[in-house]
């Protein structure tokens, strides 16, 4: 492990590996954090494998980790790295085994005050309209046809069935479509895993959450997102399930079989390909895939939650259950996008994308604000919406961090906390929980991860994103 001593202080909230300190580094290696949390990133191997990802070919200017960065595989959970696109690599490792894990934000024109007493009505209905749990399938079985055209057309295929509205696509990440997708890329093996599972929640660490609106940091901004204090919203935190997993499996295997021979990696899990070789492409384009089905798995069970809502609130309200999406996000991807005027795969595993105001990718609606950035965080504890900012385009290729982060593995969480200790201190948080088992529950307890406060602190006094709005749970609907 690393002497954190031989980190060079840049700001407050920001260090550097120097790009000398390794002979076979190409870059610098910088990391969010404050000298408190460096200490505590400092007891894993994310630290290690940050400057293993400097040594890839076609790595640019640096390689940066998020505040909430933590061990993953091959690429530090939390990791962004931007590759030349002409003469780069890209790596499974750099996207991770749930391609396109992401968050969606629905929000609505009731506040608690009118709706505090439907909410245990509200998280029972939707555990039961949102199918979730390892392994678990949904209400619909797609056929090979239909798989290949969710594959193709992501969210705009769910859109186009009924599932939503065509509004809803513009406040998605790249319309909810990456359009050089190709199902013919990914294998049989992992469309018979997503046949049965769009529009599902999965296990691990996905949630759909029922939050309230505690606070808003910058008016200006509430308005632009339509945030109001003690307005009540959906938090849908999930991915390719399966599919993505499979897609993954498949081309790390490939990608060890293939390695060019000009590549010289420290680990093999950063197995890679030439961005523009056969190789290269052949992921690009499966992953791509994998990513469209997780924007219409979250299309789809934003129509379900749609549906509790109305359900729920029709039968006993005249309040506006009519949900809007304020954005969808992806965490886990690599995508195409220029910077200094040259074109990078950028990729972020475990960080989101954070666009500043003027970006043409940006809804027009928040252009001027600069984009949504959705920052969910560990089960009974806060979430945060932000705004992207210019300084992220300069500094750190527009991402931001994705969540609170790990700070203790699963297994450790399952040796050390107390189920019914947990359900007692969600209780007296006044939170409804619904999970599929007390191992799941147990798994992803607040202190297996890291202060989400802390750790957005630290985005928003660097810069890189400003605070909007602080969200609290009032129910977690888990599998």
């Amino acid at each position: 492990m690393i002497d954190l001593s031989k980190l060079k202080k840049l700001s407050n909230y920001l260090w550097e590996v120097p790009g000398s300190f390794r002979g076979d580094m190409r870059v610098p290696a910088r990391i969010y954090a404050t000298e408190k949390m460096l200490k505590k990133i400092g007891q894993d191997r994310s630290l290690d494998q940050l400057i293993n990802v400097t040594t890839l070919p076609g790595v640019y200017k640096y390689c940066l980790a998020m505040p909430d960065m933590h061990e993953g595989y091959g690429f530090p959970i939390g990791g962004v790295a931007a590759v030349d696109a002409e003469n780069g690599i890209i790596s499974p490792g750099g996207v991770g085994y749930d391609i396109n894990c992401g968050v969606r934000l629905l929000t609505g024109g009731f506040n608690f005050d009118e709706s505090k007493d439907l909410i245990l009505d509200l998280a029972n209905q939707i555990q039961r309209d949102v199918p979730s749990g390892v392994g678990r399938g949904g209400k619909i079985k797609l056929d090979k046809k239909e798989i290949d055209e969710v594959l193709k057309n992501g969210a705009l295929w769910a859109v186009y069935r009924g599932y939503g509205e065509k509004r809803d696509l513009e406040f998605t990440e790249e319309e909810g479509r990456l359009k050089n997708a190709d199902p013919e890329f990914v294998f049989e093996r992992a469309k018979k895993r997503g046949q049965d599972q769009v529009g599902t929640l999965g296990a691990g660490n996905h949630f759909l959450e029922i939050q309230k609106v505690e606070a808003v940091y910058d008016n200006t901004a509430a308005q632009h997102f339509e945030l109001k204090k003690n307005q009540i919203v959906f938090m849908i935190h999930t991915g390719s399930r399966g599919l993505g997993h499979q897609v993954c499996t498949d081309y790390v295997r490939i990608l060890n079989k293939e390695m060019p021979s000009d590549i010289r990696l420290p680990d093999r899990e950063l197995v890679c390909a030439y961005f523009n070789s056969e190789q290269g492409q052949s992921y690009f384009k499966a992953m791509s895939a994998a990513a469209n089905f997780a924007w219409a798995n979250r299309q789809m069970i934003s129509h379900w939650v749609r549906n509790s809502v109305k359900q729920i609130l029709q039968k006993k309200s005249d309040l506006d259950y009519n949900l809007k999406i304020l954005y969808d996000v992806a965490h886990n991807i690599a995508k195409q996008e220029i910077y200094d005027g040259k074109e990078y795969i950028v990729h972020r595993k475990g960080a989101t994308r954070c666009f500043g105001p003027g970006r043409i990718e940006v809804p027009e609606k928040y252009r001027s604000i600069g984009q949504p950035v959705i920052i969910p965080g560990s089960m009974g504890t806060a979430s945060y919406v932000l705004s992207g900012t210019n300084l992220a385009m300069s500094e750190t290729f527009g991402s931001a961090c994705h969540g609170a982060g790990r700070q203790m593995s699963r297994k450790k969480a399952v040796e050390s906390i107390n189920y019914n200790a947990l359900k007692t201190e969600m209780s007296a948080k006044k939170i409804i929980t619904r999970a599929g088992s007390a191992r799941g529950l147990v798994e992803e307890a607040p202190q297996a991860y890291k202060d989400i406060d802390e750790v957005v602190d630290v985005v928003h006094n660097s810069g890189i994103a400003k605070k909007v709005a602080r969200l609290v749970p009032l129910a977690v609907i888990k599998g």
